[in-house]
């Protein structure tokens, strides 16, 4: 009887720590949700704004963004708001900051100077301005993003126009639109500076 008694209320007690844990990841997994949804409400309206003057998709702006800044905690956009690791040129405010590029074949480490902005809405502002001007030795780099009408052929343009050295930039991009559906945001504002009739999300 004694063993039984003692048996029952370890059973118990197993039960109360595995709730415990389940209840703990299901916060944290909602934190986590939350915070992603902060994220994106965060850039929406200067997405959104390059979207309607420079018809760059909003799920491109959005899913580079969540890439590059690993949803804006990486060190340079949490403290400098760079958040799609623009490199700085001429006399701009910059910072120098270890970082990885592809090179034949391999990831390796370098040290690069990167813009620094006084806002995420800059940083997203900025890097549309890459894209529309392109290079100082191709000012139509990048026109295959700017032509697209849809998520994939603009995740293709930026692989294809050489914006990221890593060979599976592309589908990474894709990837983040596909699962956090950041491809509802594309029909929210037209290129003619007026708004559709579906919601923001501002």
């Amino acid at each position: 009887m004694f063993i039984l008694i003692i048996a029952v209320l370890l059973f118990a007690g197993g039960l109360k720590v595995f709730n415990y844990i389940y209840t703990y990841d299901s916060y944290s997994q909602r934190n986590v949700v939350k915070k992603q949804r902060e994220f994106i409400n965060a850039l929406l309206p200067a997405a959104n704004d390059v979207q309607r003057r420079y018809n760059i998709l909003v799920s491109i702006s959005l899913a580079q963004a969540i890439l590059e800044s690993n949803w804006g905690t990486s060190q340079l956009s949490s403290q400098y708001n760079n958040l799609y690791g623009v490199k700085a040129t001429g006399n701009v405010p910059s910072v120098n900051l270890s970082t990885q590029e592809f090179v034949n074949g391999e990831f390796i480490t370098i040290t690069g100077r990167f813009r620094v902005y006084d806002s995420w809405s800059e940083s997203v502002e900025s890097h549309a301005l890459l894209l529309v001007n392109g290079t100082d030795w191709n000012h139509n780099q990048y026109k295959d993003v700017l032509d697209s009408d849809n998520y994939v052929a603009a995740a293709k343009g930026l692989q294809a126009d050489g914006y990221a050295t890593d060979p599976t930039y592309t589908s990474k991009i894709i990837e983040i639109i596909k699962k956090y559906k950041l491809y509802q945001y594309d029909k929210q504002t037209n290129t003619t500076g007026g708004s559709s009739n579906e919601t923001t999300g501002r």
